[in-house]
């Protein structure tokens, strides 16, 4: 067979179903150390970040271009023990300086956590896989059948249907009792009521990450070095109409040298395209020179590219707050397998029988007081309380847990720069439960908790005498968060939710569409330069954002090659 002919067909079946080419998750050819990268380098497309949107754009890309993937941590494959589920927890808190999560405090007082590893968050969460609402898609203005066809494409690599066993079980049954209905059993789609979702761990409790859809990629055509570290994007800028272009970046690698990545010159459709997530894509901007010229200024980044006040607006997190329920029977190890989803503004989740290290507790404990010490936070009362801590190992994993998140939260906040260290975490301000609506919507959804707690066909897992609003008291007296307690917190429901929010881990914004993007996720403005992942969105879409995340890299890599193939083909006939 013709070579070209050979080539065309493997474009179109990847365009349709996969690829032709393949190296084996754990394995591949293409991931090396950014110690190994060349002073300077040139490539069609520049992906910063390999996390859940970068991982699916990048192998999607890879197809029909060259594609270099820039991802500051390490590789989920170096420690498979580490991703297994019955190390969730212990994975999740271990904020060592290499580990995969970076913990960050925002400005509210709230625990959080940044993904710094090949897969990003898909390597650290709690695996749920749920698509959008049928609205969001409309709203965004995404094709459907496209839609559909990209979110296949990553289910048929990723993601399972999950073991249903007694505790969740009772859960279904708790939430169906108490009117979260009707029971739609396993789907991927957004419906109200009660639902089975996917889940990411296959049924040996593994997990399969977004590091896996490089599988997908031409091994030929795609590098990917871990560990680097991007500090700038790089832009050719000109005098009078023309808008400045970025033509490469500048990272850093593990041992402290800089490279640089060009553009390809060939080519005007050459793209860099941030997929660092919504607090590292925003903060890149800023380092970049993109962002409020004032802001920049004051931080002595130079030069300034873009004064463009919108970047760093609208953050959001979607608020969490969480029941612990202690069991006298025993109980699996499941993380979320089960939404509810009711037709006011929160979702309903839970898990069981987790269980968690205690010298990995006191060491997380010990990074906030350090991360609190660099912002500059009174610790002193802090750090006697931490050391009187003692989470026990059978408390947690004995127990169950029940979360409301709020859906479509309408308070926002902001990010800005610390210092000019794009490993360092700027300030996020969430703003949670500034307004009313998000407080009322919490509220619903712990009282739906409680209800579901001390339903009949969930008592099995409850100690006589025990009810759901007496477990909401005890949650007051753990460290889960920064914030004050206040003791009308133990009658009222809105100071309560205000006083033990946590985080989803769902945050979004910085970067919005609209704002800072335009429909195509360009940045306005500049040339050359895409922001794809959760710092675009409006609001978070379905009860979990991942699957979305993963969707929309494989939907925008597919467009852009479009995009690519019609500009060449019209230069070709001109």
């Amino acid at each position: 067979m013709d070579f070209h002919l050979f080539r065309l067909i493997c474009v179109a079946v990847f365009i349709f179903h996969g690829s032709c080419y393949s190296d084996k998750a754990g394995y591949y050819s293409f991931m090396k150390d950014a110690t190994s990268a060349p002073t300077l380098s040139h490539f069609d497309y520049i992906v910063i970040g390999g996390g859940t949107a970068g991982c699916a754009l990048a192998a999607t890309l890879s197809q029909n271009a060259t594609v270099l993937v820039l991802e500051r941590g390490g590789s989920p494959y170096d420690n498979p023990t580490a991703t297994y589920i019955g190390n969730f927890l212990n994975t999740f808190l271990n904020t060592t300086p290499n580990s995969w999560s970076q913990l960050f405090i925002s400005e509210d007082g709230v625990f959080n956590s940044r993904a710094r590893v090949l897969g990003g968050g898909t390597v650290l969460n709690a695996g749920f896989y749920s698509r959008a609402e049928e609205d969001y898609v409309a709203e965004s203005g995404w094709e459907r059948e496209e839609v559909e066809a990209a979110y296949e494409w990553v289910e048929k690599k990723l993601v399972f249907e999950p073991e249903i066993k007694g505790w969740q079980r009772a859960f279904i049954d708790g939430l169906l009792e108490v009117g979260v209905t009707p029971y739609n059993g396993f789907t991927y789609e957004h419906v109200y009521g009660t639902k089975v979702g996917g889940t990411i761990f296959d049924r040996d409790g593994r997990r399969h990450t977004a590091a896996n859809l490089l599988e997908y990629s031409d091994p030929k055509k795609i590098t990917v070095y871990l560990h680097a570290s991007v500090h700038k994007i790089l832009f050719t800028t000109t005098t009078g109409n023309m808008k400045p272009k970025a033509n490469g970046v500048i990272f850093r690698d593990a041992n402290g040298v800089f490279h640089t990545a060009k553009l390809a010159a060939h080519s005007a459709m050459n793209e860099v395209i941030l997929s660092a997530g919504a607090i590292a894509s925003p903060q890149l901007l800023m380092l970049s020179g993109v962002g409020p010229a004032s802001h920049l200024a004051d931080h002595g980044v130079e030069p300034v590219i873009l004064d463009q006040p919108m970047v760093g607006q609208g953050m959001c997190d979607n608020p969490m707050n969480a029941v612990l329920i202690p069991s006298p029977e025993t109980v699996e190890v499941s993380l979320v397998q089960v939404a509810g989803i009711p037709h006011f503004g929160s979702y309903i989740e839970g898990g069981s029988g987790l269980s968690l290290s205690i010298s990995l507790t006191h060491s997380f404990f010990s990074a906030v007081i350090n991360l609190l010490n660099e912002m500059k936070f009174p610790t002193k009362t802090l750090s006697r309380f931490f050391k009187l801590l003692d989470i026990r190992v059978n408390v947690t994993s004995q127990a169950g847990g029940m979360v409301q998140k709020v859906d479509w939260p309408i308070s926002r906040g902001h990010l800005e720069l610390r210092n000019t260290n794009p490993d360092d975490n700027p300030s996020v301000t969430f703003n949670y439960y500034q307004e009313q609506e998000d407080l009322n919507n919490c509220v619903e959804g712990l009282s739906a908790i409680i209800k579901v707690i001390d339903s009949k066909k969930y008592s099995k897992y409850m100690f006589p005498g025990v009810t759901g609003r007496g477990l909401l008291d005890f949650i007051l007296g753990l460290p889960i968060n920064l914030r004050p307690r206040h003791i009308n917190s133990l009658f009222d429901l809105k100071q309560y939710c205000k006083d033990t929010v946590m985080t989803i881990y769902h945050y979004h914004g910085g970067c919005q569409v609209g704002k800072v993007v335009d429909n195509d996720y360009k940045v306005l403005g500049v040339d050359a330069l895409r922001v794809i992942d959760a710092s675009t969105f409006l609001k978070t879409p379905g009860t979990n954002p991942q699957a979305t995340i993963m969707m929309l890299g494989r939907y925008m890599g597919q467009k852009i090659l479009r995009e690519r193939a019609d500009f060449l083909e019209t230069k070709e006939e001109a």
